[in-house]
């Protein structure tokens, strides 16, 4: 993957230098304030009725954009705070399932309170630098990166310089840029919002790590709730969090014998069941796809059946076949589910990146079955297409796959025509 070269070393728009502390009993014990209107950065104390009342993670975000937003506040007033959030238990090593980033906004879609979840290593990332959470408030006056270096202790905000806009670009550009050589970049993790976030408001977070064996910054969604667009609409580009000091203590736990225990259980588990019930580490949450088809649960046509005769193109063989096998896809280290499946080396037909080979993350359940059945589309090919294109330029895959299969069944049904569709026939199946 060929990137644009550097530019020219950019001029700080604000700098925060802090003390480098661990983690203890899974709290960072401060979260991290940043307003992009005068390019404050701050951090504030996390109090043990912070704890008792709200735990962490999405208790912690919830706290924290209820104390900054008013009953007045819409989701594109200044006001309003993007909040990234992690909870007690993450970055432990140990069990899988702890790598999870909660994100907390008001939605551009209801106007209400949203969260969004995401895997990635940004979560542990922030933790393990000194944070449980980051809020951001205000919008920056032009497109910024935010950098949280937990090596050195210190946050700045500069102005994003590149041509890149969408998200696997961004994602390996960044991971470079502030990681350097290889063991510099499995300690990075880029938070971003390809360029369709700044025009839809069905927008998703990207969630980035660096797979040391494809050699590629990877990337998970936090796709509910319209959160990217809040993310580009205060100018942010992308957010880098930088922590290189990995190992299997670093959540402070008040046992770690125990944790183990618990860890060798469900690890155990997994390997002896895996294989015979799901085949999660084979094929991911896409496995789902038969078993929805065989209750006749599958989303068909806008959710108007539960199965059809052509799944079989779309199931869960189709997809172990074509996602890389005998890789560790886990999405945080140590998780032995390792569900994060990928196609590499995938040609794209379509679009501006027609003729390139690239890296899809998924598909998932949701987006095989989305993209697939529910649009009518039981060609793979159309559903990586769809899928990569959605993820690098930051759309929810679960929403914009409802309203093409609603936009299809008002066309079927006569209530859109070619004149509202521009002469495109916008029947299920058309991919």
């Amino acid at each position: 993957m060929t990137l644009s070269a550097q530019p020219a070393e950019s001029t700080l728009l604000g700098e925060y230098s802090y003390e480098l502390r661990a983690v203890e009993r899974g709290y960072a014990n401060r979260t991290l304030y940043i307003n992009l209107e005068d390019n404050r950065i701050l951090e504030k104390p996390v109090t043990q009725q912070m704890k008792d009342l709200f735990t962490g993670g999405r208790g912690f975000a919830l706290k924290l954009l209820w104390d900054a937003v008013t009953s007045e506040t819409t989701w594109d007033d200044p006001q309003n705070e993007l909040v990234i959030a992690n909870g007690p238990i993450c970055g432990i090593t140990a069990y899988p399932g702890s790598g999870k980033s909660t994100v907390v906004t008001l939605s551009p879609l209801t106007g209400n309170v949203i969260d969004s979840n995401v895997g990635g290593y940004f979560a542990p990332f922030l933790k393990f630098s000194g944070f449980d959470a980051l809020e951001i408030q205000g919008k920056a006056a032009q497109d910024v990166i935010i950098f949280i270096d937990g090596d050195n202790g210190k946050v700045t905000i500069e102005p994003y310089s590149y041509e890149a806009e969408d998200s696997h670009l961004i994602g390996n550009l960044l991971t470079a840029k502030f990681g350097g050589d290889e063991k510099g970049k499995r300690g990075v993790s880029v938070l971003a919002a390809g360029q369709a976030a700044e025009h839809t408001r069905i927008a998703a977070i990207n969630s980035t790590w660096y797979d040391v064996r494809r050699k590629e910054a990877r990337f998970k969604q936090a796709g509910r709730g319209g959160a990217g667009r809040v993310f580009r609409d205060k100018h942010i580009a992308a957010i880098v969090c930088r922590f290189t000091d990995m190992g299997g203590d670093k959540n402070g736990v008040a046992d770690m014998p125990l944790i183990r225990k618990a860890g060798q259980r469900i690890n155990k588990e997994i390997t002896d069941l895996d294989d015979s019930q799901n085949q999660m580490r084979k094929i991911g949450t896409a496995n789902i796809v038969d078993v929805m088809d065989h209750f006749d649960l599958l989303p068909t046509h806008n959710f108007r059946f539960g199965s059809h005769p052509e799944t079989h193109k779309i199931d869960s063989k189709v997809w172990k076949e074509k996602f890389t096998q005998g890789l560790p896809d886990g999405c945080w280290l140590g998780c032995t589910m390792s569900c994060s499946h990928g196609v590499d080396h995938f040609p794209i037909q379509t679009g501006p990146y027609a003729g390139t080979c690239v890296l899809v993350d998924g598909p998932e359940y949701e987006n095989a079955a989305g993209l697939g059945s529910n649009i009518g589309n039981f060609d793979a090919q159309k559903v990586l297409e769809l899928n990569f294109y959605c993820d690098t330029y930051g759309i929810d895959t679960i929403s914009v796959a409802n309203c093409i299969a609603f936009a299809m069944e008002c066309y079927e049904e006569g209530i859109l025509t070619k004149e509202h569709t521009g002469g495109l026939e916008l029947n299920f199946g058309n991919g």
